[in-house]
């Protein structure tokens, strides 16, 4: 009771400097993000619309890469001869129109070489117009390939075609398609970000190639410098109508000379990054509400441990003095068995004389000879008895400290289980042996290791207590000998299963066990480099097994 206050003062010493150095780096951490937040979320800005920009003008690009490439197979593939007839260059077109939406198609024409649309496929009235005074025209015949910019044309609505030159009989030939704008612009806005965002293309000249939500509309004079774009990725910061921070990112697309521009208002980032800042802050202070409670807990079962620990150190001087008359008392038992031995050597030296007295003419005439034979073959059977007894009491009692012997496991365990056939048949308990043929002998120490057998074996007598059976099995498994010792006792429970080799921890009623055995055997096992395992048994019971390792003795 006295040192109640001295464990209460503890308790609190401890859950102080623990809070104080888990909660201080954490707090000091979040003070660190958070003034870090402004320098990172710009960065974090620039990446995104950089990243965003890039990957939008490789789109673009895969777009019209694909349909230059249609337009070439075609040219590769067809003839102008074929694809100028107005009949096969519609039943081409319907083909196309019904595959993927048309592929972004709106018509496909075919002109010849002084630039007369010979053949027409579309919801305009193009055939028989000449193109030859279009730039366009000029651009496919000297390229051999062109995409054009934005223009009206004939058809008076903003458009640009890919147009590809090809070679027949009658000398060069194109074929042109005109490319849907809806689809185009739809590929080029589905880039678009939050509410401010925008994404839209403008040639070298900086003209609108498609609309902005923001610059304008088609063809319209974009406010922006093409020249403030480099070759890679580039983004430029302007500032917006509500007081924020405009980031415009540009990337020129390969297949054509034109700068795809995406750009964002700060504000639609720091909305998201205010709401991922809060959550943090939400998530710190759960960290510290769970540090608080796990230390105030810890730091209670510690010192509770602590005190429960002073009382097991009481316990424990108690066992030493129990351990030390034990000792004493194996001593003696061996003082004893010295003693016993010579008395029994004159028994059996005097049953032998008797013995040979019985062969005797006279003597076997006697009426009393069955008789005498029959005491003297108890005497002897007893005396062996004896001996045996005292032997093992010997070699138990033997070598207290770690010896390595040639060991026998078989042996040791028969030995051990003869020690005990006495005390178990009382209690009508059997005991099985089922030895395993050829197991080598290995170096290992036969005292102690009999000790543990002898722990093992008390243990399931105790657990069985009345009418029931106990099997001994050994069999070597690898570079293993596994020594099985099962009972048909109730078994442990199983909450009490991880705390069966800690010192001082029984199942037994209070006065019959001092939680000891297990634990030294335990120790005792793992000396010897093994293990040892405590298991419940199906359908009841349970199964301790020694674990020993193959050791070869040393030639002698």
């Amino acid at each position: 009771m006295t040192k109640a206050p001295i464990y209460r003062s503890l308790r609190r010493r401890i859950i102080a400097i623990t809070l104080a150095v888990s909660i201080a780096p954490l707090l000091t951490l979040a003070a660190v993000i958070y003034h870090q937040y402004v320098k990172v979320f710009e960065a974090r800005i620039e990446d995104q619309i950089r990243h965003l920009a890039r990957s939008q003008a490789n789109a673009v690009d895969v777009f019209l890469n694909d349909r230059t490439a249609l337009l070439a197979v075609l040219v590769t593939t067809r003839s102008f001869e074929e694809l100028g007839e107005q009949p096969r260059l519609d039943a081409l077109f319907d083909v196309i129109t019904r595959t993927a939406d048309g592929l972004g198609l709106v018509d496909l024409g075919v002109i010849d070489a002084t630039g007369r649309h010979v053949a027409y496929a579309g919801p305009f009235a193009l055939r028989g117009l000449d193109y030859s005074r279009e730039a366009w025209f000029r651009e496919t015949m000297s390229r051999g390939r062109y995409v054009s910019d934005v223009f009206t044309g004939f058809r008076q609505l903003p458009h640009f075609i890919i147009a590809i030159r090809g070679h027949g009989a009658r000398g060069p030939w194109i074929l042109r398609a005109t490319i849907d704008s809806q689809v185009f612009h739809r590929l080029v806005r589905s880039v678009r970000v939050g509410e401010s965002g925008d994404a839209y293309i403008i040639n070298p000249d900086g003209f609108l190639q498609t609309d902005a939500r923001l610059a304008g509309q088609v063809l319209d004079r974009s406010p922006l410098a093409p020249r403030l774009f480099g070759e890679e990725a580039t983004v430029i910061r302007l500032p917006a109508e509500n007081g924020a921070t405009r980031y415009v990112a540009g990337a020129w697309l390969k297949s054509k000379d034109w700068l795809l521009v995406v750009s964002q208002d700060s504000s639609d980032q720091i909305n998201s990054l205010i709401r991922t800042r809060e959550t943090e802050i939400f998530i710190i202070l759960l960290g510290c509400l769970a540090i608080v409670i796990a230390t105030v807990v810890t730091t209670r079962t510690i010192v509770s441990r602590l005190e429960h620990a002073d009382q097991d150190l009481n316990q424990l001087n108690a066992q030493l003095l129990q351990r030390d008359k034990m000792a004493a008392l194996g001593k003696m038992a061996a003082g004893i068995a010295h003693e016993i031995n010579n008395p029994l050597a004159v028994i059996g030296e005097k049953a032998g004389w008797i013995r040979d007295l019985l062969d005797d003419p006279a003597l076997r005439e006697s009426p009393v000879h069955p008789e005498l034979v029959a005491s003297v073959d108890k005497i002897e059977n007893h005396v062996e008895r004896a001996r045996k007894i005292t032997h093992r009491m010997l070699g138990f009692a033997r070598r207290m400290e770690p010896r390595l012997d040639d060991v026998d496991v078989n042996r040791v365990l028969g030995e051990t289980v003869e020690l005990l056939q006495n005390h178990a048949r009382i209690n009508d308990i059997r005991i099985d042996l089922d030895l395993a043929d050829g197991l080598p002998i290995i170096a290992s120490d036969q005292s102690q290791l009999q000790q543990v057998f002898l722990n093992l074996l008390n243990n399931a007598i105790d657990a069985i207590g009345k009418d029931g059976l106990i099997t001994c099995a050994t069999r070597q498994i690898d570079k293993e000998i596994r020594v099985a010792i099962t009972d048909n006792g109730p078994g442990i429970p199983p909450e009490q299963l991880p705390r069966v080799f800690d010192p001082f921890f029984t199942t037994k009623e209070p006065g019959r066990g001092t939680g000891l055995g297990l634990a030294i055997s335990f120790q005792i096992i793992e000396k010897m480099g093994g293990r040892l395992l405590l298991e419940n048994a199906a359908p009841r019971g349970t199964r301790a097994t020694v674990v020993l390792p193959v050791v070869i003795p040393e030639r002698k």
